[in-house]
């Protein structure tokens, strides 16, 4: 019983630690190094210009690697939802598997192309998305910037940012409930978009991408999902739009 309630205390005290590593570098990481004008993008564009990029854009069905997530996460049986759950859970601790950050990468990685896929984070207050590396730390902390292999954009509790070496962060107003991810591989480009206005949020810039990229995703809030959204979703979306909905 006493060596029950000692392991209810580490991990009680295990998991105060990490919401403050959590806290602090929410406080810490923003900025914007890109030299796309938000300004120039920020008003809605008529839809079928928004989704007439996926003509000539690989729409990426992602589905989440396991293998990788940290043992604080709770990947979905379908392999497209992601939610904190905190300590409790010991899976093999392998060489894939994050295990200082909550994060999870996709099962499919990029060497080439253009790829384009959307994430739900409605009512989430501690979220992470964008790329990573395959070489990227897994074990150790690292900042989730460009120089560690991340390229990604994140909300924690009001801070908005720009994951990146300086500080500018994204106005609260542009928080999304949609996120979507651009990734050019060849032209070494990262953008994010804010799907529910239509409008661009931020692109990383001059990269020169060497190795396979995958999705990457980080939560800690143990109240809401991250969801992937699928083809259907957007086929619904669009068909919303322009006004082909299906009869009641």
């Amino acid at each position: 019983m006493a060596s029950r309630q000692h392991k209810q205390s580490l991990s009680e005290k295990e998991e105060a630690s990490w919401k403050r590593r959590i806290h602090n570098r929410g406080k810490k990481l923003s900025g914007a190094d890109g030299v796309l004008s938000i300004r120039k993008f920020n008003s809605p564009l008529p839809f079928p210009v928004w989704r007439g990029m996926l003509d000539v854009i690989n729409h990426v069905s992602v589905t989440l690697d396991v293998e990788t997530a940290n043992p604080w996460l709770e990947v979905s049986e379908d392999l497209k939802s992601l939610k904190w759950i905190g300590p409790g859970r010991s899976p093999p601790d392998t060489r894939k598997r994050f295990t200082h950050w909550p994060c999870v990468l996709g099962s499919e990685g990029f060497t080439s192309g253009r790829h384009y896929w959307e994430v739900e984070v409605t009512g989430n207050r501690g979220w992470s998305l964008g790329v990573a590396a395959e070489s990227v730390e897994r074990k150790y902390p690292v900042s989730l910037i460009p120089r560690t292999g991340f390229w990604s954009i994140a909300r924690f509790d009001k801070h908005f940012n720009i994951m990146s070496s300086s500080r500018s962060p994204l106005r609260a107003g542009q928080i999304p409930g949609k996120v979507g991810v651009y990734l050019s591989y060849e032209s070494g480009t990262v953008s994010f978009y804010n799907v529910d206005t239509k409008s661009h949020l931020h692109t990383f810039t001059g990269n020169k991408f060497t190795e396979k990229l995958y999705p990457f995703f980080e939560t800690c809030d143990g109240n809401q999902l991250l969801r992937i959204c699928s083809s259907s979703d957007l086929d619904l979306e669009e068909g919303r739009v322009l006004g082909m909905g299906t009869s009641q």
